[in-house]
């Protein structure tokens, strides 16, 4: 190897351990540790603890990942110690010659991060769900036995906790073991920053999405911060074709309230399904929609029907006829019931403006004209988030629009 060649390939040595460092500091967690690590060594890589539970994979794809966890052909197991102690194994398949030096370093930081995350006894999947949902139905509230099932499932609470409600969107064609494969992916993450977190799969849903409930075993927000954007970035690493949305409550230091915080998640997922600039949304970035809590806690049956009243036959008049109904009235609130504005921002005509909000009078009864119809119109609109119910529709291109008016549905 000529000299050049040496110092470039030192030199990207050095920027591949920078980044599998940057990682382990950052506190960013074992799945990002990990796929730092096969990008270092030009590998996929899958890593399991003393038990063989699997605690990070960086794969090209789900087969390479199925064919790495099999130990198929080309697959390297190395055993990961600290202290002459095993803490678990290294799967690695190259897709070249390793540098041993490499390695070895790699494996080393590894090791320490595996010991770091490595929970002191790890809950059955059956059991952890059968906690949360128990503890979202709030059929568990009293404090005392909150704190003493967490414990029994290897999870201290006197530290505070947090709750992240986790949304996975499916854009393609996908298995029958998705939510599996999302539940899995969503556990994995979140025990790479905490590792006593617990998650579990809430029931299907009516709506689009699949969620996953996830208690964080800790009151420090920044830790909820970094727990979210790991798991969020392990979803979009093994999910090709999916859009994940993440909401995450206030840290708790009552065990009683952690019901309360599973509800300021679920809050703060629903309206992040619909501000593409925060697809992690943290309970205090929902704004007024904070004020709708209550409503959709004790009483979501009252706010459906304000929603069934409001908005809700435009939504089924956009996803009938593919119209833009609901972007327009939304737009048209955003620009302070100005048509012109609201023209502007959808790079369509003032008169088609007016069509459309013309339309909505007459699909919902309220008048976007009057205080008190925008005023309906916008709760409508708040109530659609904080249920979770996405709004649908396609191009703006309503039959009839070139003729002046649309002509109301029969």
């Amino acid at each position: 190897m000529s000299t050049s060649a040496r110092r470039s390939s030192a030199s990207l040595d050095l920027e591949a351990l920078e980044a599998i460092t940057d990682a382990v500091e950052s506190g960013a967690g074992l799945p990002e540790v990990v796929r730092a690590a096969a990008r270092a060594l030009e590998a996929s890589l899958a890593v399991s603890d003393r038990a063989g539970h699997v605690l990070a994979v960086a794969a090209r794809s789900t087969a390479d990942e199925a064919s790495l966890l099999a130990d198929g052909s080309g697959v390297k197991l190395i055993e990961l110690r600290v202290s002459d102690a095993p803490v678990g194994v290294l799967r690695l398949r190259p897709r070249g010659e390793l540098d041993a030096s490499l390695l070895r370093l790699v494996t080393t930081l590894i090791s320490s991060e595996v010991e770091r995350v490595r929970a002191p006894s790890r809950a059955t999947a059956e059991a952890a769900e059968l906690f949360l949902l128990a503890l979202l139905a709030r059929e568990i509230e009293d404090a005392v036995a909150v704190a003493a099932a967490a414990a029994e499932l290897g999870t201290n609470l006197d530290s505070g906790a947090s709750m992240i409600v986790v949304r996975a969107h499916a854009h393609v064609a996908a298995g029958e073991g998705r939510r599996a494969r999302v539940h899995s992916l969503v556990d994995r993450a979140a025990r790479g920053v905490a590792a006593d977190s617990l998650s579990a799969l809430t029931p299907p849903r009516d709506l689009p999405g699949d969620d996953v409930a996830v208690l964080l075993a800790s009151g420090d927000d920044a830790l909820a911060a970094r727990a979210g954007e790991a798991i969020r970035s392990e979803l979009l690493s093994g999910l090709p074709g999916h859009t994940v949305t993440i909401g995450r409550s206030r840290p708790c230091e009552d065990p009683a309230q952690l019901h309360r915080a599973a509800a300021e998640a679920l809050l703060a997922v629903n309206v992040a399904e619909g501000d593409d600039d925060h697809p992690i949304m943290a309970f205090e970035q929902t704004g007024a929609y904070r004020l709708l809590l209550s409503a959709m806690a004790d009483n979501p049956d009252e706010l459906r029907r304000f929603y069934a009243e409001t908005v809700e036959p435009l939504v089924a008049y956009d996803e009938q006829y593919e119209t833009d109904l609901m972007l327009t009235v939304e737009t048209f609130l955003e620009a302070d019931g100005n048509v012109a504005g609201t023209a502007q921002r959808l790079f369509t005509h003032r008169h088609t403006v007016r069509y459309r909000l013309e339309r909505v009078r007459d699909l919902c009864g309220h008048d976007v004209g009057s205080s008190d119809g925008r005023e309906k119109l916008s709760l409508g609109l708040k109530a659609m988030r904080v249920l979770g119910i996405p709004r649908r529709g396609g191009p703006a291109g309503e039959p009839g629009l070139s003729a002046g008016r649309v002509s109301k549905p029969r």
